[in-house]
């Protein structure tokens, strides 16, 4: 005979634990959310910044105590604003860690208090320095800018891969001209390379160009070639993927709010798949508006269908 099992009753004091919870979240909710937060930690990054600037000045005196001490108030301050946003998440705090920039925060506030890293100036100065990244997550249009550069690098790679093929073969081809006569510049291939690459500031160009008609004019094909292949051609490739990704970054930023759980994950939780799918259907939904605005020929400026031409 086997015994029933009997359900587990909440007891008063675990109602009372619970409304307390879901009292604090409420409250660490709206202070997170507020306009008036995000402007104190903005102005504790500035200050911080503005400490780490001062630290680097020799004999500060009796300026360490209090530069120290306004050390300890940042990491007080930065811990507190953390320790908010966590518990804003009620019963589930694991939701602050979905993103980047969250993990990002936890991880520089939460570093300078490993043990080990007091005895390491140098690795807790960069930790420091880190802090300031932070200044990116509070304005949209630098969030815009990162993710933008995030979505670039598969692009970039490819574009890093041609850039190397052109240096090299410009820088050979350099080397084979130039390596006897102008050492200094193109005396290796490392050196041929490093003169091409400082090149792509066009500084250097007319002094390049007089040392090369010193030899011969047939010289200036190479420069002219060079400057019309690598500075337009590839800078201005180099710029298109930056731009496309931009462009996809500040859709996924405007359809952010709107996104919902369209994939199959079910987590109720608007991911990155989720704005692209968004994005894409009102791309669809604008063309569809175009094409039907030219069907039944409707003028723009007057506002009205036009008339069909007599026959």
């Amino acid at each position: 005979m086997t015994e029933e099992t009997v359900p587990r009753q909440r007891t008063p004091s675990s109602d009372v634990f619970a409304s307390r919870m879901s009292r604090v979240a409420r409250w660490c909710a709206g202070v997170s959310q507020s306009r008036a937060f995000e402007v104190a930690i903005v102005i504790a990054i500035g200050a911080n910044a503005l400490v780490l600037g001062i630290e680097t000045y020799p004999d500060l005196g009796t300026a360490d105590v209090l530069l120290g001490s306004l050390e300890w108030c940042f990491r007080l301050i930065f811990f507190a604003e953390i320790a908010i946003r966590i518990l804003a998440f009620g019963r589930r705090p694991q939701d602050f860690f979905k993103q980047g920039w969250n993990v990002f925060d936890f991880i520089v506030i939460a570093a300078v208090f490993i043990p080990g890293l007091h005895g390491d100036p140098a690795a807790l100065r960069v930790i420091r320095i880190a802090r300031v990244v932070r200044l990116v997550r509070f304005s949209p249009g630098l969030r815009t800018i990162v993710a933008a550069l995030l979505r670039s690098l598969p692009g970039v790679g490819g574009f890093l891969a041609l850039a190397l093929v052109t240096f090299y073969v410009y820088g050979m081809a350099g080397w084979l001209i130039f390596g006897k006569t102008y050492p200094a510049e193109y005396g290796t291939i490392g050196r041929a390379v490093l003169t091409l690459f400082v090149l792509l500031s066009l500084e250097t160009l007319p002094e390049l160009i007089e040392q090369g008609m010193a030899m011969s004019p047939w010289t200036l094909v190479y420069y002219v070639s060079y400057v019309l292949i690598t500075v337009n051609l590839l800078v201005n490739i180099l710029i298109a993927v930056i731009v496309n990704s931009m462009e996809e970054a500040r859709r996924l930023e405007m359809t952010e709010g709107l996104a919902a759980d369209f994939d199959e994950d079910g987590d109720g939780v608007p991911d990155e798949i989720d704005r692209i799918v968004i994005s894409r259907r009102l791309d669809d939904l604008r063309t569809l508006l175009v094409e039907l605005e030219r069907d039944l020929r409707i003028d723009r400026d007057e506002g009205r269908p036009r008339a069909a031409p007599d026959r």
